[in-house]
């Protein structure tokens, strides 16, 4: 089977595409032929040693995956051979073949493609689980969305506007945010052009938001923290703006808001049985229309580096897809 592989660790320019054998599903396993695999930002810096989770090279990138079951271990009940599934490794999903444990599977629905399907997992299940899960976000309040035309933030901002909150969509530039746009936030706000505090006070006159979600950190951190509501919900989705933010506690205390974190990869093994839900529920709102999951390019495994690359320079608008 064909493989992107990491041999060192290193930019996006130093992976390729190599033969592997197929590997065979072991007690519990199910052995998916990979369709679709979807690249996020953590993989940019998975493949640099500069992520939490360290693989030991040779590996390969790409968390998420859409295939069709190939064989079953032992033991696997509930699945057949040909069913559509997603699933979700961690790394490793870049290549034709992968072996995964069958309770972690999720049927996709008729109707949803591929590459939609291997894009949901990560950033809208993180999302769901931000926004669900932990924020307890209702209808009628205002989320802000910072990073709104990334895989995350797009997630989040059509989320956001299935459970009925209106949105406001943050990003650094006008294409970006025509983006966000259509993705069906309410109203806008360029960082790049006005001071995010005074620009979300001034939307929301004068109250604040009620959720913040922030999959970008660093300077972009504090003045969000500063335009929250009373009893607001600040979500701390990840760091993608590079450095992690050292938030000053008074703001805590003045605005009575909670600084809450959205590890969702934790969540998947604390709370598989909730994961399994909130899948299921993305699926088919994707069946029936109610999410776009937004996928920005689909290319061949050969060009991984440049998929890479292109999440790395921050140009990846909505998911970035491999098809093995």
């Amino acid at each position: 089977m064909r493989a992107l592989v990491a041999r060192a660790f290193g930019p996006p320019e130093t992976l390729g595409v190599e033969d592997l054998p197929v590997p065979e599903p072991g007690p519990g396993e199910a052995l998916v032929r990979v369709r679709a695999a979807a690249l996020n930002f953590f993989d940019t810096l998975l493949i640099e040693n500069r992520y939490q989770f360290k693989p030991t090279p040779p590996f390969s990138p790409a968390a998420e995956f859409a295939g069709a079951v190939e064989a079953l271990g032992e033991g696997v009940e509930g699945l057949r051979v040909g069913e559509r599934v997603v699933g979700y490794l961690g790394w490793g999903a870049a290549r034709e073949y992968v072996t995964a444990p069958a309770r972690g599977l999720t049927r996709i629905p008729d109707g949803v493609p591929d590459e939609a399907a291997a894009g949901l997992t990560v950033t809208y299940g993180t999302a769901l689980h931000a926004l669900k899960d932990r924020a307890r976000l209702r209808a009628g309040e205002t989320l802000a969305v910072l990073g709104a035309a990334g895989g995350a933030g797009l997630a989040a901002v059509e989320l956001g506007r299935l459970i009925g909150a209106r949105v406001i969509a943050c990003a650094s530039s006008a294409d970006k945010l025509d983006l966000a746009r259509r993705s069906s936030a309410d109203l806008t706000l360029n960082y790049a052009d006005e001071d995010l505090k005074e620009g979300m006070k001034r939307l929301t006159d004068g109250r604040g938001v009620d959720v913040l979600y922030d999959p970008v950190g660093g300077d972009l951190a504090e003045p969000a923290l500063r335009a929250m509501a009373w009893e607001g919900r600040y979500l701390v989705v990840g760091f993608a703006g590079g450095a992690i933010p050292r938030i000053p506690l008074n703001l805590v205390l003045l605005k009575g808001c909670d600084v809450q974190g959205v590890f969702w990869g934790e969540s998947l093994t604390r709370e598989p049985a909730r994961h399994a839900a909130n899948m299921a529920d993305l699926l088919a709102w994707v069946a029936q229309g109610r999410l776009s999951a937004h996928v920005d390019v689909v290319l061949p495994l050969e060009e991984g580096p440049q998929a890479l690359r292109r999440i790395a320079d921050r140009r990846a608008k909505g998911k970035v897809i491999l098809r093995p």
